[in-house]
């Protein structure tokens, strides 16, 4: 029985592809077993890097979906260099060195010229809008979800002018983000970064984040109510009959420049010029959007004929592809600012029943989740031999055919589970 409506304003919607529109779309498909009616507001003419169209045939049938029009800078520097513009609209930065002129550019106009974020131009015809929409339809609570963080800014300004209540939900921070350090941030746009952030931390009712150590930053910096709901996994209607017949590791997603596992590529190439076996068994598999600069470091070890580079696919094939796999490969940047970054295919990585082996910074939230569900192994970047023993001991494991996890706990991160959490939140508002 729907006792309540909410209003989902998000950019990352179907067919968009990528980890970022999973999110709101699980939500959105459970939200009404709870009590919670959603109507999403999208825009009508998204820059998405990445499309997904299988995405389409998950809404729900009887959804209510308002689109407006949004004006993005990235349709102009498509003029400039098409390629340059799809690479850094998907995130994809490349390395500081390795720039050209024009990619310089480009991340200092950004950086400096459109903050938050390149979908600054959709604050103000959106808060005209969904002003008439919302009073018209009698809703009164709201979620805006981020990045990109100005939508967070849409529900600033709807608050600050209307009698509503506000969710603002974070899927990764704000000012301490990765990437910021790659826009050439003058020192007004760093500032200016900080002051919205807070606005919007002090402003909203609600907080939602993705992981426990955004949490703690969030409470250094607000004292409204923050809560901690995860991504999570959904069921699914993919089979896989078998295993790859390969010792296969694969890593199924967006590989960034930053997002170097050097240490691995290593330890793989010691083992193949170590274990004739491992070297004849061993593939590489590399599923998404993937840097130049990851290729390289892949080359210059030797691994290039071991490589499988897929590229994007959608996401029933990247759920094909973690179940036949024999290792799944997670990796995050090793830096402070990382460690409250959660990817959402762990919690898909977790129920595909194939261990994961993660390699990112000491004391993250990826670590304490593997770890408690007990779905694979966590290493740090001075972990090498760690590293190479526990690659040995699932090829030991491979061999005799019994490679797979038996996850504990899991429950908890299923997107029904999730959207039940989230909808306790809702109702109390």
């Amino acid at each position: 029985m729907v006792s309540k409506k909410a209003l989902i304003i998000a950019y990352y919607w179907p067919p968009a592809g990528g980890p970022g529109v999973q999110r709101w779309l699980k939500f959105v498909k459970y939200l009404p077993e709870f009590g919670i009616e959603p109507i999403v507001y999208c825009p009508s003419n998204p820059n998405y890097p990445i499309v997904d169209e299988s995405l389409v045939n998950e809404l729900p049938k009887d959804i209510t979906t308002i689109k407006q029009p949004i004006n993005e800078p990235y349709r102009f520097a498509k003029l400039l260099s098409k390629n340059s513009s799809k690479t850094i609209s998907s995130g994809v930065i490349p390395e500081k060195n390795n720039q050209s002129i024009l990619e310089k550019l480009m991340l200092f106009i950004r950086g400096n010229f459109f903050i938050p974020d390149a979908r600054k131009n959709w604050i103000k015809p959106s808060v005209r809008f969904l002003s008439n929409y919302i009073e018209k339809n009698n809703i009164d609570t709201i979620i805006t979800t981020g990045p990109p963080h100005s939508l967070h800014l849409i529900g600033l300004k709807l608050k600050q002018t209307l009698n509503i209540k506000w969710v603002a939900d974070f899927r990764d921070p704000w000012t301490t983000i990765g990437y910021h350090k790659s826009l050439k941030l003058l020192n007004f746009a760093k500032k200016k970064h900080i002051k919205l952030e807070q606005e919007v931390l002090n402003s909203a009712d609600q907080i939602v984040v993705t992981s426990n150590h955004t949490m703690n930053e969030f409470s250094s910096k607000t004292n409204q109510p923050i809560e901690v709901i995860t991504n999570g996994y959904d069921s699914h209607s993919v089979v896989v009959n078998e295993k790859d017949s390969k010792f296969t590791l694969s890593h199924i997603g967006s590989l960034l420049s930053d997002r170097n596992p050097r240490i691995l590529w290593e330890v793989l190439s010691e083992l193949i010029e170590e274990n004739r076996e491992f070297a004849v068994q061993f593939q590489l598999n590399l599923v998404g959007v993937v840097s130049q600069t990851i290729t390289n470091s892949i080359k210059t070890n030797g691994l290039e004929k071991y490589l499988n580079l897929v590229g994007y696919v959608d996401h029933d094939e990247a759920i094909a592809y973690q179940k036949k796999s024999q290792l799944l490969l997670l990796i995050e940047i090793d830096s402070e600012n990382t460690k409250a970054i959660i990817p959402g295919k762990l919690f898909e990585y977790m129920v595909s029943e194939t261990p994961i082996l993660a390699i990112g910074p000491r004391d993250s939230d990826i670590e304490q989740i593997i770890k408690s569900t007990n779905t694979g192994s966590y290493f740090s970047y001075s972990d090498k031999e760690l590293l190479k023993a526990q690659i040995l001991n699932h090829f030991d494991v491979y061999k005799k055919g019994s490679l797979k996890t038996n996850g504990i706990g899991l429950e908890k991160y299923s997107r029904r589970s999730l959207s039940q959490s989230l909808s306790k939140l809702l109702l109390d508002l």
